[in-house]
């Protein structure tokens, strides 16, 4: 064999070596490597999607959803599609464990979203904490979710003091006007679940009220999930209060107006808080007992778009995803609450905790300028201070009842019927 040919073999093989490797390697030597898809982003939702809150847990949950479909749609958070781990919580154990497994393990969530409830906020956002994860409540009411010094925590929904100054003003800015009495000569009584959320709005009923030269006769508490509620109604009608401020879990209303009916007791007013007060469900289940019931309440979708920019394109996008009308207005708020965590993560420019944090902090927008009418502006406690729930009422309507914005001005629909009944 000459040295010429010999050399030409090696060289040859060379190359074939050369081939092999690339083919092992998945690689093509003579051309760039191809780029990899980005890693997806993990973010866990915790919601009750079980048991007595599952209904209003469900609908907060599709919000959510439907915001992180909106944000994968236009390119995802830092360029990272958005994967969003769905987890059951009914109550604290379930929250406890659904939060840690959310933040462990194969999971290893960047943030979570939640709750709808106090009792599942709780627990999940002090495990969030201690793991350095993001807890981004859309909907709990109780006053410690913020209060507990935590950095990681942050609330984008109305605090229990924003429900109970709706209620208070309620009275004395709409109530007592069309009733043509002095606010001061309405009696009023407070009833309220004994549990965080109920306990804390109750609270601050009582103490603005009070500042502001109402006439508070009772306070008056209740077992979670009671039975009935009689002996509560009972109890009111033997102080004759005029006006009734109501909070309870969803179904405690639809309790206390059977037990109106029962009882042969009406009140001039029922005014309760959120929960399922704003539900479709509770309209069906009550019919005309509801008529004239008012609810300081989450944006409901008959608000004056001024006000809500976007809530009625909401519904539309509700109707084509789930093949039905929202429910209540949980899942409008906590969309829009979604969307304001996942800005503030794209506008972080990471996912570790001090960029979030900072991110969110550095938000600002004004009230009005979201399909909930809120605005964007969080306390260094985590709270967002532009947030304003809004008086709304049950009132009659072509199609039966429905619940419409009445007060402030700004985002009313109708004016106030200032009686309970059809």
């Amino acid at each position: 064999m000459s040295e010429r040919c010999a050399t030409q073999r090696s060289e040859g093989a060379g190359r074939i070596g050369r081939r092999a490797l690339g083919v092992a390697l998945g690689v093509a030597l003579a051309r760039p490597a191809l780029a990899q898809a980005p890693a997806e982003l993990r973010i866990g939702a915790i919601f009750p999607l079980s048991g007595p809150l599952a209904l209003l847990g469900d609908e907060s949950f599709r919000g959510v959803e439907i915001a992180v479909e909106e944000r994968n749609a236009a390119g995802g958070v830092l360029g990272r599609p958005l994967r969003l781990l769905r987890a059951d919580a009914s109550d604290e154990a379930s929250a406890a464990a659904e939060t840690r497994r959310l933040v462990g393990g194969n999971e290893r969530v960047a943030a979570i979203f939640g709750s709808f409830a106090s009792s599942v906020a709780l627990p999940g956002s002090q495990l969030a904490e201690s793991a350095g994860v993001p807890w981004f409540e859309l909907g709990a009411l109780g006053d410690a979710v913020v209060e507990r010094g935590f950095r990681w925590v942050f609330r984008a929904s109305p605090a229990a003091a924003d429900f109970a100054a709706v209620a208070v003003e309620g009275v004395m800015e709409v109530l007592a006007p069309r009733l043509g009495l002095a606010p001061g000569d309405l009696r009023i009584a407070i009833a309220h679940e004994e549990a965080p959320g109920g306990q804390s709005v109750a609270a601050a009923q009582e103490g603005l009220a009070r500042s502001r030269g109402l006439s508070v006769v009772e306070r008056a508490a209740y077992a979670s999930r009671p039975s009935d509620l009689n002996a509560l109604v009972q109890r009111l009608r033997g102080i004759e209060a005029d006006v009734l401020m109501h909070t309870g879990a969803p179904g405690d209303e639809v309790l206390l107006f059977r037990a109106l009916r029962d009882t042969g007791w009406r009140p001039r007013m029922v005014i309760g808080t959120a929960g399922g007060y704003g539900l479709a469900e509770t309209a069906r289940s009550l019919g005309d007992a509801l008529a004239g019931a008012m609810s300081a309440d989450l944006a409901p979708f008959a608000v004056n778009e001024r006000h809500a920019p976007g809530a009625r394109a909401f519904a539309e996008t509700y109707l084509r995803r789930y093949g039905a009308e929202p429910r209540s207005g949980h899942s409008l708020a906590c969309c829009v609450g979604a969307r304001l965590f996942l800005e503030a993560m794209q506008r972080g420019g990471g996912v570790e905790k001090e960029r979030v944090r900072a991110a969110v902090l550095a938000l600002d927008m004004p009230e009005a300028s979201t399909a909930a009418g809120w605005g964007a502006r969080f306390e260094a406690r985590g709270q967002n201070t532009r947030a304003r729930p809004l008086l709304c009422q049950w009132q009659p309507g072509p199609q039966g009842l429905r619940q419409v914005v009445v007060h402030p001005a700004a985002a009313a629909i109708a004016e106030a019927l200032p009686r309970l009944g059809g």
